[in-house]
């Protein structure tokens, strides 16, 4: 349902449906993947909220409203951790989030949002561990070998859910590719009125988003969102070109081909608005929906991301010991 809704959004040579039933298990699955602000914020940027019905749009609206309200809230509290990095002197990059929905989504309520994702070089991860624990933030877990992030919580009043923080050195396992961040920090952008404060390239930005939807396998609607989101703003000024090119020296190609790929294929219309120059078709596409429907497509799916998305075969192989010895805590 959320995909023939995602398609009329973003192809308007679709007209909505008018079946009734169709939005009643629409908004079960809109809300199941917490999409309620995206596509709230959609319908109304595009005045064709009333062309849905009454139950629909107002449950959006409740969702959209509790999420704007607590992406409000993150947003303080995002400015008061890049105030503290910006008087200690210590280089970093918002990633996602609050400022990633108003710049591309268009409003800060546009896309709902849970935690704070922040990028520190590898070298002031100490640094950027001690700032967020003197504002009141505790280590959540302990850190995961050959991970690129870690976790840091805080308990508000209130909430069920503690505040997260993600301090990250990295966007990819440094174990299953030969990527290089520091091209991500020469391109990086002042970020309003601070000196150490930055912000992705566009660039990079899509580059991250894609990795980061490559890395949940898809799995939500939120993740093609993203994307789709970026290629219609960004347009032409998207050079999948460069990307590729990035990512074979960055041994990250095979990952953003298949994400890219899969979004396509969801969504061909993307192919107007900016071509993608390299697919490759997913295992059993043509055939039909019997067999479309097995469970054999679902485990040969996850064969494919888990193991064959990596373009060396050693990184390969890793993935696989990794999965069959799995650390323990």
């Amino acid at each position: 349902m959320i995909n023939q809704l995602l398609k009329a959004l973003y192809d308007r040579s679709c007209s909505l449906t008018e079946d009734v039933e169709f939005y009643r298990q629409a908004i079960e699955e809109i809300e199941a993947y917490a999409v309620s602000s995206q596509i709230y914020h959609l319908l109304k940027e595009q005045g064709r909220l009333e062309d849905t019905p009454l139950f629909f749009r107002e449950r959006l609206k409740n969702v959209y409203n509790e999420a704007l309200h607590l992406n409000l809230f993150i947003k303080n509290q995002t400015d008061r951790i890049l105030q503290r990095f910006e008087t200690i002197q210590l280089n970093v990059i918002p990633l996602k989030g609050v400022y990633f929905a108003e710049k591309y989504f268009g409003h800060i309520g546009a896309r709902g949002t849970s935690d704070i994702d922040l990028l520190v070089r590898k070298e002031d991860v100490g640094r950027a561990v001690d700032c967020v624990i003197a504002l009141g933030f505790q280590i959540e877990q302990e850190p995961i070998p050959s991970h690129f992030h870690l976790c840091f919580s805080k308990r508000i009043p209130g909430a069920v859910i503690p505040l997260t923080v993600e301090i990250h050195w990295n966007i990819v396992k440094e174990t299953t590719s030969n990527f290089e961040i520091e091209p991500f920090w020469n391109n990086a952008v002042p970020f309003k009125q601070y000196d150490y404060v930055m912000a992705l390239s566009d660039y990079h930005t899509f580059y991250m988003i894609c990795l980061h939807g490559w890395r949940h396998n898809l799995q939500s609607p939120k993740y093609f969102i993203d994307i789709i989101q970026l290629i219609y703003v960004l347009k032409d000024s998207l050079n999948y070109d460069l990307l590729f090119q990035d990512a074979s020296a960055h041994e990250t190609r095979k990952r953003l081909v298949r994400t890219l790929s899969i979004v396509y294929e969801s969504y061909p219309m993307l192919d107007n608005i900016k071509e993608l120059p390299v697919k490759r078709k997913r295992w059993l596409q043509n055939n039909n929906d019997r067999l479309q429907r097995k469970r054999i497509l679902k485990y040969l799916d996850f064969i494919d991301y888990q193991f064959l998305s990596y373009d060396n075969l050693r990184h390969s192989f890793r993935e696989v010991y990794n999965w069959l010895t799995p650390s323990r805590p």
